[in-house]
């Protein structure tokens, strides 16, 4: 999965820089894309690649995270950025860009860019919330409100039913069209357990039993954090679908299981557990 890095470490303690070092990578969001030198390897560009083209002075610059010793910092602006051999690109080409520690790398600034620019004033009184030196965390001078990063749980469902998984395709109106399995968001007052069965039953008309976690993942795309679990057919295993959010819904057999090659996600990790024999195959 895309955080399975090692021998490489992503540090994100928190530290109170804003003054980069000419060989430190920042990173550049503009709407959904993000600023990398165009090639085969995934590159950011340098502070000093910023000073030298009179760009550094454009940006306010945050220290986010460490990869291995390279220290990783945000540059937010909200001027015109442009620098020689590098262009903006879909923050989607974190799915398939190496090395994979850079994608990480890139994935978790772009949950932080997210949080920076969705909280610039605070939602109680409308002050303008500063910066903690101590910690990552906004706060409003005038209320005294804390803001922290916001993480949002959400479950992945491999729904086996003897030697037959469970697969959806969501509807058109979602950008993603391979076939995935059954997901969704954690209500507020809801154990991730129940946050399984309901969506399940909301999106197939399925009931479940044996729901047994396996194991999570950070998705800095969405700013959740993915909890995978298995769980078998609890009686009729007609599918009613959710139309709303779903197109298509299928039980498949591990001999007619596609796959896509990409190996980043909780979600295709699951699918090709089950392919393999390896899990959910025993009622």
């Amino acid at each position: 999965m895309i955080q399975d890095i090692f021998p490489h470490i992503l540090r994100n303690e928190f530290t109170d820089k804003t003054e980069p070092r000419e060989y430190d990578k920042v990173l550049i969001f503009r709407e959904n894309k993000v600023l990398v030198k165009a090639g085969a390897v995934l590159s950011y560009p340098e502070f000093g690649e910023l000073r030298k083209n009179n760009m550094a002075d454009r940006c306010r610059y945050r220290y986010i995270l460490k990869m291995d010793e390279q220290e990783i910092y945000l540059g937010i602006s909200e001027e015109a950025i442009e620098l020689p051999g590098y262009s903006f690109e879909s923050t989607q080409l974190f799915r398939s860009a190496e090395p994979m520690e850079l994608a990480y790398a890139g994935v978790t600034a772009w949950h932080l860019y997210q949080w920076y620019r969705d909280n610039r004033y605070c939602g109680r009184c409308g002050g303008e919330l500063v910066h903690d030196h101590k910690e990552r965390m906004l706060s409003c001078p005038v209320c005294r409100r804390q803001v922290y990063p916001g993480i949002s749980p959400s479950v992945i469902v491999a729904v086996t039913d003897g030697s037959r998984l469970l697969v959806t395709r969501y509807a058109a109106n979602r950008n993603y069209r391979k076939y995935a399995l059954v997901a969704g968001f954690t209500e507020i007052g809801e154990t991730a357990e129940q946050t399984v069965a309901r969506e399940v039953m909301e999106e197939t008309g399925l009931h479940v039993k044996n729901i047994r976690y396996y194991k999570s993942q950070p998705w800095g795309f969405s700013g959740g954090l993915l909890l995978g679990y298995w769980a078998e057919l609890d009686g009729d295993d007609t599918i009613h679908l959710d139309t709303e959010e779903l197109c298509e819904g299928k039980w498949v057999t591990p001999e007619e299981l596609e796959l896509d090659s990409l190996t980043i996600s909780l979600t295709r990790e699951m699918m090709g557990l089950f392919k393999e024999g390896k899990f959910g195959l025993t009622v």
